[in-house]
């Protein structure tokens, strides 16, 4: 007995001891984060040099990650937000301390309209009489199109530029669904809503290739112009030089003027030393971007606002998740009514990025932004989507700027379920049934197949549905529903063909939202941005990367390179009910 108790008193002392060190080391990292996340004063040096490393996320708004620099395990993808980002290269253009950009971009994720705006802002920041100059190994084509916003692009004698056009891809998922016996119930209206020919096709319709093959064209045909403006090279050579591939190597890339010289590093660090008046011996006082963001304050004293809502990812009924990129109606409904209600805020701009989401909940912050512009200018600005309920949240602004990539449109309605009956029997040899009170029973079942009478009630209700899409869309843009139904069919545009359309009425970015904004609320000389939904606080944002890492390093190291149809599969979970997406999900590159 003496024994059991001294070896049962051993391990509660054991366990106590291990409660107390995991007690202890988490009280400890929060306050070593802390520690790292304190505010200090940066002090930004004389003949800097301001280092934009943009192998990034691109997101709208930026969260800073109270992990990051920490030996976390999952090394997340830098994420870099677009707006603040844009500050700070606006704020470096007047800082006499700042002498030039070293801009580094090998594969930025992100759209074309986010490389646009970054793009006109190394612009703007060059006429101030300062420098922008790109140094990179390799270039993917939307970093190539960014670098070209430089004096200067260089590359490594063995480096590598994708330059050969765009391509759109679609996965389709029907012989994955065949072979487990899964049969989804589609209804939509449009002949070009097509977000569900995944599920039913092999490969794309004539439809939806006529509508990839223009919107790319459309697309390319500007990045061309833009290129062909800064390297002073035909357009028609351009077009020729990506048509046929012809850049395969570093040296072809100069000998054809894409690139101004081919360095390696130590040459490129010389060259800079020389833009600077250094001496070999002397080190480049490079500034990182996040350092420099927090040198200064982007908030103007001003009694005038204008807030900044920006709408970002999948629209969904309930709260905001900025995490997973979920535009909560609930979320944005208060924040557009507080907006509406606050006397300083003298206007609105709706910084949405979008594909679309859930009917029902596109309509609430539609309703919002009504009431909204009935009291004070509403301005919707455009990222690289704003299609289908992306479209829905914008329709109804005062003006609507779009960027010449924006993809956007995409009036359109469906809605899908599947029939998972044959998998549930056939598969693991489970069987369901039923007992109603009338003709229709659970209408959101997976257990069985639609009645006709239920798939005859769910087309009518998406019908009724798209009739509210295409009349809203109408009184909006101040034109007729047939005028708006002949652009409608869930087809998708660029800002630039929108534009034709009369869909848009601006092409620009956001800092043509904003001094729009300014001028119809009457306060273009004084004004200060501020954006919402605010982001979390340090301890909210630290316990969530917290767990988000270790959830996403135990789900990537499990299902590895299958993780991409692991997040497909989560996504189809959200397809109840009536949709308003934009018809595929797009990979450009």
């Amino acid at each position: 007995m003496t024994f059991a108790r001294a070896f049962f008193s051993s391990c509660l002392g054991a366990l106590a001891a291990m409660a107390v060190f995991f007690v202890l080391a988490f009280i400890f990292l929060i306050s070593l984060v802390a520690g790292l996340s304190s505010e200090k004063e940066v002090i930004i040096e004389d003949n800097s040099v301001l280092h934009l490393k943009l192998d990034a996320r691109i997101n709208e708004l930026q969260e800073d990650d109270p992990l990051a620099g920490l030996p976390v395990v999952g090394g997340e993808v830098p994420k870099v937000g677009l707006l603040q980002l844009k500050q700070a290269i606006a704020h470096a253009r007047d800082n006499d301390k700042i002498k030039g950009i070293y801009l580094e971009a090998r594969y930025p994720m992100a759209g074309f309209s986010s490389l646009e705006e970054i793009r006109e802002s190394l612009i703007d920041f060059r006429k101030s009489g300062k420098w922008v100059v790109s140094y990179n190994e390799v270039m993917s084509e939307g970093a190539y199109y960014l670098a070209t916003a430089a004096d200067k692009v260089y590359l490594n004698p063995e480096g590598e530029v994708e330059f050969n056009g765009l391509t759109a891809e679609i996965g389709f998922f029907k012989k994955m669904l065949d072979k487990l016996e899964i049969r989804p119930q589609v209804f939509r209206v449009g002949e070009f809503k097509s977000a569900v020919e995944p599920f039913l096709l092999e490969k794309m319709s004539d439809e939806n290739r006529l509508q990839l093959t223009e919107l790319v064209n459309s697309m390319y045909d500007h990045v061309l112009t833009r290129i062909s403006e800064a390297r002073d090279i035909p357009k028609e050579k351009l077009k020729e030089i990506s048509d046929k591939m012809m850049v395969r190597t570093a040296a072809v890339a100069k000998e054809l003027k894409l690139v101004d010289d081919l360095l390696y590093k130590d040459e490129f660090d010389k060259e800079l030393r020389n833009r600077l008046g250094l001496s070999e011996s002397d080190d480049i006082k490079f500034v990182k971007y996040n350092k420099y963001r927090k040198s200064f304050s982007s908030s103007k004293s001003s009694n005038n606002e204008i807030a900044v809502i920006v709408a970002e990812g999948t629209i969904m009924p309930g709260t905001n998740d900025q995490s997973e990129q979920v535009i909560g109606a609930d979320t944005f409904v208060e924040e557009i009514r507080k907006a509406r209600q606050d006397d300083d805020v003298k206007a609105i701009v709706l910084r949405v990025n979008s594909p679309g989401g859930e009917f029902r909940s596109s309509d609430m912050i539609w309703r919002e932004v009504q009431l909204a512009k009935a009291a004070k200018p509403v301005i919707a600005s455009m990222s690289d989507y704003a299609a289908s309920g992306g479209y829905y949240l914008s329709m109804g602004c005062d003006t609507i700027v779009a960027q010449p990539h924006t993809i956007t449109g995409s009036i359109g309605i469906f809605g899908i379920m599947f029939d998972l009956s044959n998998f549930l029997d056939n598969k693991i040899g489970i069987t369901f049934d039923e007992v109603r009170t009338g003709n229709y029973g659970e209408m959101f079942t997976v257990t069985r197949p639609l009645t006709d009478a239920e798939k005859s009630f769910w087309q009518r209700n998406l019908e009724e549905h798209y009739g509210t899409f295409t009349r809203k869309a109408a009184e909006g843009r101040h034109v007729s529903e047939d005028d708006i139904r002949k652009v409608a069919s869930g087809r998708v545009w660029t800002g630039t063909q929108a534009r034709e359309h009369h869909l848009v009425d601006v092409l620009g970015g956001f800092n043509d939202a904003v001094k729009i904004a300014a001028e119809k609320a009457g306060v273009a000389d004084d004004y200060k941005l501020r954006y919402y939904p605010k982001p979390k606080s340090f301890f909210e944002e630290l316990l969530f990367q917290l767990e988000e890492n270790t959830e996403s390093s135990a789900v990537r190291e499990e299902l590895g390179e299958f993780k991409v149809w692991y997040d497909e599969v989560k996504k189809i979970q959200t397809y109840q009910g009536a949709q308003a997406r934009m018809p595929f999900e797009l990979q450009i590159h």
